[in-house]
């Protein structure tokens, strides 16, 4: 049985980094980035990395624990405007194709949801069709790309409304 819970930051964060830093791997490896071409990547996080960012922006972190394993997590970031980034899904690679995804990112809409949110938003790289099917497949909608000079792949960014 899977729990989603909110993840207490900073006593969880090392357990936290090492679940995103192994889902992220595979992605990192399919599409040649690199500490060197992309250092702020989810897949080279680092704890410190992680605290000070959910301190900076208010970032609340959730996790996916099946037997008491952390397996899975999400971030939520208030943008305002009824907006909320979706960031750092990540599920590790030996849980995979179980549901866990789609669970974690429903648990998202259902937090934003219950905060008066009105729009939940997610930015991913472009050229993962599979990742952006999946997305789709979920009702998000895609409303555009961006190439940034620090990044080694385009951006794009997709929609739910709520």
């Amino acid at each position: 049985m899977m729990v989603i819970t909110e993840i207490d930051l900073p006593t969880k964060a090392g357990e936290l980094a090492a679940v995103i830093r192994s889902a992220f791997q595979t992605v990192a490896e399919e599409f040649n980035i690199t500490p060197q071409n992309a250092p702020t990547n989810p897949a080279f996080i680092k704890k410190e990395d992680l605290i000070k960012g959910a301190e900076a922006k208010s970032i609340k972190y959730y996790g996916c624990y099946e037997r008491g394993k952390l397996l899975g997590c999400y971030a939520l970031e208030k943008a305002g405007d009824g907006l909320y980034y979706l960031e750092r899904v990540a599920v590790v690679p030996e849980a995979r194709h179980r549901g866990m995804g789609k669970q974690l990112v429903r648990d998202a809409f259902k937090r934003v949801k219950e905060c008066g949110g009105l729009k939940v938003s997610v930015a991913i790289i472009d050229e993962h069709r599979i990742l952006k099917n999946w997305y789709k497949e979920l009702g998000f909608k895609e409303t555009g790309r961006k190439t940034f000079p620090h990044l080694p792949f385009n951006v794009c960014f997709l929609e739910y409304r709520l």
